[in-house]
């Protein structure tokens, strides 16, 4: 793999339950929504466990995701490909932490910022609707 090795970790305040941010990171219909513009593979199930393995697509930049765990307030990621690594995601009522570690040319701090910001405005709308 090309690229640097890359560590970041982010924790931001949402005005969201706990069950809103968790629905909105194991439910691809949802982080469809807040990740664009980056793009899925299609055939994903209503909700992420472990084994579900999905292609995600940044521009020309492919990235092989395999749902490593699941827990009532963590998710992790395994990823491969365009991003040598993993994500790790914890939350809680009012808070999300993303983890990231990897090799990659991308750089995952900028995109995990955005990432995290889009995150909570999707929470804002919903809870406007």
């Amino acid at each position: 793999m090309f690229g640097t090795f890359q560590q970041s970790n982010l924790r931001i305040e949402v005005d969201a339950s706990e069950q809103q941010i968790r629905d909105s990171l194991l439910c691809p219909d949802q982080f469809r929504q807040w990740l664009a513009p980056q793009t899925f593979s299609a055939g994903l199930p209503d909700r992420l466990q472990k084994g579900t393995i999905f292609t995600s697509y940044i521009g020309p930049i492919t990235i092989r995701h395999e749902v490593d765990l699941v827990e009532p307030n963590g998710l992790r990621l395994l990823m491969s490909q365009g991003i040598d690594g993993f994500h790790q995601w914890y939350w809680g009522d009012g808070w999300v932490q993303s983890s990231l570690e990897g090799i990659s040319l991308l750089p995952l701090n900028l995109g995990q910022t955005f990432s995290l910001l889009r995150l909570r405005q999707f929470l804002v709308q919903q809870k406007q609707a």
